[in-house]
């Protein structure tokens, strides 16, 4: 049955937004009308047997990814309580309060009602459901253990979001300063040196080395600032479509994973989803092989993911897990030794949990330990900046004091 997305007033003339399930426009608005509500708006979300409208770009940008968690949640925890997909599917259409959630999530239901497995209905959605997703899923509906398996699928999903959150707070703090300093600088150097530094430039008084050099760069900074700006607005577009070659990303994050600092948080983030997504696949009954190329997608670092690509090459041929991720050199030491521990005891998805989660501990406490130096560091940089710039300028006054004397 196709599925329409409605605007409508309710009894006190409130606007409503909601999805439901009817045979023709004609008879959603017909059945709005029964429930007390005045339809303004009622358009096509999924045609009959599950066919989207593949025009439409509202829902092919998806589904964000904390918003997907939640969803993740709240369908593992219908599930378990007994309620069947379809029953579940409308639970979740009727608490969503995003209009795209709440669409696609109406679109996956008529997949279902039009005979699709859950799978297959997600993946009519790719844009929202990701590969990794669509295959723990299918997992669980081969095995039958669907509610178990998405309970695993809601916390994996909560935490790569909450590894990704960490990261990108940690951060926020850092950047903001960095465009504050930037742009107090650039304020200073344009606006208030200028007036200030004019009085000394009509003197007959040598003035410092330190006050020329700042009266040179104001100078310099007001007559090139507007060329300065178009040259860096071309350097962002050349630098994107660079970014869009593939020989050129491998060859940045190889530099990236060289360098001491950086290279091993790049490492550990990476090893973290890996093992991670590694660890429920094969705890769902994904076969080895099928999960390796679909945690491959989740690595993000292109010759950590060439590394995992060579490894299931080597685990087709016979090697074990250990052996293969041991000779990429891409992986470190304690991921190692976590899975040769699973391989022997036949615990393999509870060890590389366990190195998922030492992974993410260890991102954290560098994140941590790195921001805490570099947030005074940068602090500590523009006021060595400042106290430089009011150096220049007071300068040429204490020496014209001393000539007055």
């Amino acid at each position: 049955m196709p599925a329409y997305s409605y605007k409508a007033l309710d009894a006190d003339g409130h606007a409503v937004e909601g999805v439901l399930d009817s045979d023709t426009p004609r008879s959603a608005r017909q059945a709005l009308r029964e429930q007390g509500r005045l339809p303004l708006t009622v358009d096509l979300v999924v045609q009959e047997g599950g066919a989207t409208k593949s025009w439409t770009p509202f829902l092919s940008r998806g589904i964000p990814a904390s918003q997907l968690a939640v969803i993740t949640r709240q369908f593992s925890t219908l599930l378990a309580a007994g309620l069947t997909i379809d029953q579940a599917l409308t639970a979740l259409v009727e608490q969503a309060t995003e209009g795209r959630a709440r669409d696609i999530l109406a679109g996956v239901r008529a997949e279902v009602r039009a005979g699709h497995t859950l799978s297959a209905a997600l993946e009519r959605f790719e844009h929202s459901f990701p590969i990794l997703y669509r295959s723990i899923v299918g997992a669980g509906e081969q095995s039958g253990e669907l509610a178990e398996v998405m309970q695993r699928l809601a916390d994996h999903v909560e935490s790569s979001e909450q590894l990704k959150q960490k990261v990108i707070l940690a951060l926020i703090y850092p950047a903001i300063v960095s465009l504050v300093a930037l742009a107090v600088v650039v304020a200073l150097m344009t606006y208030v040196v200028p007036q200030v530094v004019s009085v000394f430039e009509h003197s007959r008084q040598g003035l410092p080395i330190l006050t020329r050099i700042l009266i040179f760069a104001s100078a310099a900074l007001r007559s090139s600032l507007w060329a300065a700006l178009a040259l860096g607005a071309i350097a962002v577009v050349a630098v994107t479509r660079l970014w869009r070659r593939e020989a050129v990303r491998e060859r940045v994050h190889r530099w990236l994973l060289a360098t001491p600092v950086i290279g091993r948080l790049v490492r550990g983030v990476n090893t973290a989803r890996f093992a991670s997504t590694l660890a429920i696949l094969t705890s769902s009954g994904v076969p080895i092989l099928a999960a390796f190329h679909t945690a491959a997608s989740v690595v993000g670092s292109l010759p950590m993911r060439r590394a995992v690509e060579n490894a299931a090459g080597l685990l087709r041929e016979g090697a074990s897990l250990s052996q293969a991720l041991r000779q990429s050199g891409q992986f470190p030491p304690v991921l190692l030794h976590l899975v040769v521990s699973g391989e022997a005891t036949g615990r393999l998805a509870e060890t590389l949990r366990a190195a998922a989660k030492q992974q993410e501990l260890e991102v954290t406490l560098r994140v941590t330990a790195l921001t805490t130096i570099l947030e005074p560091a940068l602090i500590l940089a523009m006021g060595i900046f400042v106290l430089g710039i009011v150096l220049a300028i007071l300068q040429p006054i204490i020496d014209m004091n001393q000539l007055v004397r």
